[in-house]
């Protein structure tokens, strides 16, 4: 099992669902999804590298990346 091929494939189908409810009018659950998928492609990329990140904050999640790694 790769974790993080799992949480970028779930990044990548939210992106998905988004765009449906774009397409539909939903703009807010657009905005919520994207959340998701953001968190999600943050945790991949942790995971990619031994690391693990907890949290929904997006900023705090890529600092804690950026604290483990060379990335800004």
């Amino acid at each position: 099992m790769n974790r993080a091929k799992d949480w970028l494939a779930q990044a990548r189908k939210d992106i998905e669902a988004a765009k449906d409810m774009m397409a539909d009018g939903h703009y807010e659950w657009a905005c919520f999804i994207c959340q998701q998928s953001g968190e999600k492609a943050l945790k991949s990329v942790a995971f990619a590298f031994n690391s693990e990140i907890w949290g929904h904050n997006l900023t705090t999640l890529l600092r804690a990346l950026s604290d483990r790694m060379d990335i800004i």
